[in-house]
């Protein structure tokens, strides 16, 4: 159980961590990416969820994930059972203007919150956008993280780097887990943005100063963690400290992630 929900935070993670970049974007078309084995009731019931028709998507950019690209992105991180032998779940991104953050909407995802999506996002470098992840029925999703890899490519024209994947599925998987051991999958979502953002404001590198803001930060939200919590929060903030965080938009995450509670 415990990894069909890692699989279920990574892949929707994913929908997003692919998605976007600034834009001007209320007269933006979205990028679409469907799940090639949905069947027409499926389909129909995940463009419904979507906000989209068929017609709008000759206007759209559309791409199609297969199940076989699930398994090349996602084996080495979850067991290939987990992640099935279908691609249905789907996603839509939206590039906003300057200042909009980031928003994420979910439909039959029934594991990772928003605030999780939204803190991974942030990690790939997703500044302003929205998303909407969904799938026909309750499932893990794997199938949208792959879709917004390529919807990635197609907006851009170059795709995101691997260590920022790596990283952003990281940090997904590692929420999930903690959300597990604290029974709160918005506390966990809320220590990690917070963190990231001690952590980028102050470029900390060392164990002694991850394990310090650790401290520092789990009192300030009066959040108890266990031994083996720290230890997997303190992995993740070493992979994220190599990287050129974005101190702002961590903090606007932290900030969404208040506004909810």
């Amino acid at each position: 159980m415990k990894l069909r929900n890692i699989a279920l935070a990574l892949s929707m993670t994913a929908a997003i961590i692919m998605g976007a970049q600034p834009a001007f974007a209320s007269d933006q078309l979205p990028y679409v990416a469907l799940g090639a084995d949905l069947n027409s009731e499926q389909r129909a019931t995940v463009l419904k969820l979507l906000g989209i028709t068929e017609s709008d998507l000759s206007h759209d950019t559309v791409v199609t994930v297969t199940n076989a690209e699930e398994h090349e992105y996602l084996d080495s991180y979850v067991s290939s059972s987990v992640i099935g032998t279908r691609a249905l779940s789907s996603c839509k991104v939206l590039e906003e203007g300057k200042g909009h953050g980031i928003t994420v909407e979910v439909h039959n995802i029934t594991y990772v919150t928003p605030a999780m999506y939204e803190n991974a996002l942030a990690t790939a470098g997703m500044k302003n956008a929205s998303v909407v992840v969904a799938g026909p029925s309750p499932i893990s999703g794997t199938a949208a993280l792959v879709g917004a890899m390529k919807a990635y490519s197609q907006m851009h024209g170059t795709p995101i780097s691997p260590e920022l994947i790596d990283s952003a599925t990281d940090e997904l998987v590692k929420t999930g887990e903690l959300a597990e051991s604290l029974g709160d999958s918005e506390e966990a979502a809320e220590i990690i943005a917070a963190l990231k953002q001690v952590v980028a404001e102050n470029d900390l590198k060392t164990d002694e100063d991850i394990n310090n803001a650790i401290d520092e930060v789990a009192g300030k939200l009066e959040i108890s963690l266990s031994e083996e919590d720290r230890q997997l929060i303190l992995e993740l903030m070493e992979k994220l400290s190599t990287l050129d965080l974005d101190a702002d938009i961590a903090r606007r995450v932290t900030a969404f992630t208040h506004d909810r509670n």
